[in-house]
């Protein structure tokens, strides 16, 4: 359900000051040391953060996908990582259980993950399987009343941090691709589950990644989203996530390029060569004109999508051509902001250093821009024949 205009803009403007004053100023710290501050995390969890998409009638703001996009783009303004914290319950972490879940799973879920209390996250990838996604080799074998999993899944996002995992695993080892996969709800701490160590990334410290290995790991029949008749329905499940989740991260590219060219302007008026502003030299300004246009177009795809798909239109197309389009700008933008920095861009001192790192990322995950490429593709072709 929508809220009301004044409500939507006074939570924005809360979220605005909170990003300003408590996030930015924490941005070098959160990255030097690979932690964001617990007392800062609970601070999202009073805000409300951890439960924006989630039904009202489970604790959560539901927010519509226009007012997520909306909420997200101010979000950008500051390190990715903060979001991360968050938007796995917000995203794929929740939504496949909120589309497809029995009212039980529901009920026992989603008011605690809308609180924080529960960090959902989302293990699809594999050591093998990633833009693939119908090659899941993670086993799910019936045993009685269980199921019972063996297999590893790879760089799943917020997994350190999880009580909840959304599990995609084979149930039908004779059905081809997709058509014999599954998904359940695993509580982390069962027996047969272990983590790898932290992986390492380029960018986005603070955001943690690892994998997620299953050894014999027992779960009940009715642990499957939507229950046992859901059975090898799992993939439909997670595409279902994907249009909004693409949305998601369209709107965030669109924040993070806002911020970028903030620090850009004010870079460029302040560092002076040859006795003037850098700002005042054409090819400065081509940059920032450039960078700005982009980022004013994909803010208008995404809204103009993120509405279209609240009107009850399938915007599978539009979603991919949002995702295509604004990560990749904001890979642009990133590029430029070092540019107008110079050596500076290039020091850790200065936050276009760490975005141009924690950006690149977007044009991989929710699909790959290749990916995105095939989908809008084959939409088209399909809309024709």
């Amino acid at each position: 359900m929508a809220l009301d205009r004044e409500t939507l803009n006074q939570f924005i403007t809360t979220l605005d000051r909170f990003v300003s004053d408590r996030l930015m100023p924490l941005e070098e710290q959160v990255s030097r040391e690979d932690r964001i501050p617990p007392e800062l995390i609970s601070e999202m969890k009073d805000l409300g953060l951890f439960g924006m998409t989630i039904p009202e009638a489970y604790g959560g703001l539901g927010l519509t996908t226009e007012e997520e996009c909306r909420v997200v783009r101010v979000l950008g303004r500051t390190s990715p990582a903060f979001r991360s914290v968050f938007g796995t319950n917000n995203g794929i972490g929740s939504q496949g259980l909120v589309m497809d879940g029995t009212e039980a799973q529901k009920s026992h879920y989603l008011p605690k993950m809308a609180t924080g209390e529960i960090i959902g996250s989302f293990a699809l990838t594999e050591p093998d399987v990633g833009s693939d996604s119908g090659a899941v080799k993670t086993s799910a074998v019936a045993d009685g009343d269980d199921y019972v999993l063996n297999g590893t899944k790879r760089y799943i996002t917020n997994a350190p941090e999880a009580q909840l995992f959304t599990v995609f695993a084979r149930t039908d080892p004779d059905q081809p691709g997709a058509r014999g996969v599954s998904a359940f709800l695993v509580d982390a701490g069962l027996p047969g589950i272990t983590l790898g160590p932290n992986n390492r990334k380029m960018g986005q410290q603070g955001a943690h990644v690892c994998d997620v290995i299953f050894e014999d790991c027992r779960v009940p029949k009715s642990a499957i989203i939507g229950g046992p008749e859901n059975l090898n329905r799992g993939f439909a499940t997670a595409m279902k996530t994907l249009d909004r989740g693409r949305l998601h991260i369209s709107a965030l590219a669109v924040g993070c390029a806002n911020r970028l060219i903030e620090e850009s302007v004010a870079f460029a008026t302040e560092r002076t060569q040859f006795g003037q502003p850098i700002a005042d030299f054409q090819l400065i300004q081509a940059m920032l004109a450039d960078s700005k246009a982009e980022a004013y177009a994909a803010e208008c795809m995404v809204l103009d999508a993120a509405r279209r798909r609240d009107a009850g239109e399938a915007v599978t197309t539009l979603a991919s051509c949002c995702k295509l389009f604004a990560t990749e700008m904001v890979g642009r933008v990133a590029d430029r902001a070092v540019q107008i920095h110079g050596g500076a861009g290039y020091m850790e001192e200065y936050a276009v250093a760490r975005f141009y790192r924690d950006v690149r990322l977007f044009r991989i995950y929710e699909g790959t821009s290749q990916i995105q490429q095939t989908v809008i593709a084959k939409g088209l072709i399909r809309d024709l024949t």
